[in-house]
């Protein structure tokens, strides 16, 4: 019969908005796109992972952007907020206005591509999430590379995960991530099983970066159709893990094994995400491992959200039911 061809051949097409979702999220599509079609966000090329001045170039130039967000949550936030140092993290911790339950606390681990995304970003992303919640919430500013690699990140969460132990009980405690955050969310909780430490009531993964190998399905299909994150964040992935073999669990936690044990887990993606397989392959895996979990995947949603539409309200009251469910359960 010969060789068969290993793919699917794609003429040239336009992959239309759909009328399908609102309009506020059609227009955050729009407005993501170029007069000719292309990605704004494709047009941004990494740095090679040798050259360190290149990525603290492009960290700053990202701060730049962060800062603005960061400064228009901040003005939106009832919440407090102080920062304080534990062991080498640098963990922003929000306190909600008014008479709030004090025995719960949510974990917030920032996106950004395993590189950017701290500081002011971070900050003002503790006051949203305790804003939502109505708990404390402690957002971990973790150290990322170029000047700190692979496990700097993942120790400092796990540093705070051991503090927060020692003042909250494990099933009073929540661990959430978006992207880079969602990876850390989940290897800070398999590297605290290995270590016999009590898991966390829940998670909440959020269009989760849970394969630095990059090896399913929307990585190939969803590439430019994510308008959000249009390619592969390899050069990152390399820089991060700086050597380490992106396969292992602490790296890539859809490699784990779940059967020894994991929390309860809420997973989001969209259509058009590039992570969308992420998401779609842990919610098999936790299944066959019998645990709860959930899959939330939005029509025709990027990487992340529509920044504003409609379903980025559903999905925020999804989040928050979730968690107030975590909590009751125990």
């Amino acid at each position: 019969m010969g060789d068969k061809f290993n793919g699917v051949k794609l003429p040239e097409r336009t992959v239309p908005f759909p009328a399908s979702i609102s309009e506020a999220a059609q227009e955050a599509l729009r407005r993501a796109v170029g007069a000719d079609g292309i990605p704004l966000n494709a047009l941004h090329v990494m740095p090679d992972v040798s050259d360190f001045d290149g990525w603290m170039k492009l960290k700053a130039f990202a701060d730049v952007y962060y800062q603005a967000a960061a400064e228009r949550m901040a003005a939106q936030a009832r919440a407090s907020v102080q920062t304080v140092q534990i062991e080498k993290a640098c963990v922003h911790i929000a306190t909600p206005d008014g008479a709030f339950p004090e025995e719960y606390a949510y974990i917030d681990l920032h996106g950004g591509a395993l590189v950017v995304g701290g500081g002011a970003a971070c900050r003002a992303g503790a006051q949203s999430q305790a804003d939502q919640h109505g708990i404390r919430c402690y957002a971990i500013d973790y150290r990322m590379p170029p000047e700190h690699p692979y496990p700097a990140a993942l120790d400092d969460c796990m540093a705070v995960y051991r503090h927060l132990l020692r003042q909250y009980r494990p099933e009073n405690i929540i661990i959430g991530g978006r992207s880079a955050g969602g990876n850390l969310a989940a290897a800070v909780t398999l590297r605290a099983r290995d270590e016999r430490l009590p898991l966390p009531a829940a998670l909440v993964l959020l269009s989760p970066e849970l394969d630095l190998t990059e090896s399913g399905d929307s990585f190939q299909v969803n590439r430019l159709v994510d308008v959000v994150l249009p390619g592969s964040l390899m050069p990152n992935n390399l820089l991060y893990a700086k050597g380490a073999d992106l396969t292992h669990p602490y790296l890539s936690p859809l490699f784990g094994d779940f059967s020894k044990g994991f929390p309860p887990t809420f997973l989001q993606s969209g259509t058009r995400d590039l992570f969308l397989s992420n998401a779609v392959r842990m919610h098999r895996l936790l299944r066959r491992a019998e645990i709860p979990v959930e899959l939330h995947v939005f029509e025709a949603m990027p990487h992340g959200c529509f920044m504003g539409a409609p379903e980025d309200r559903e999905l925020i009251e999804e989040i928050t039911r979730f968690v107030k469910r975590s909590f009751d359960r125990v």
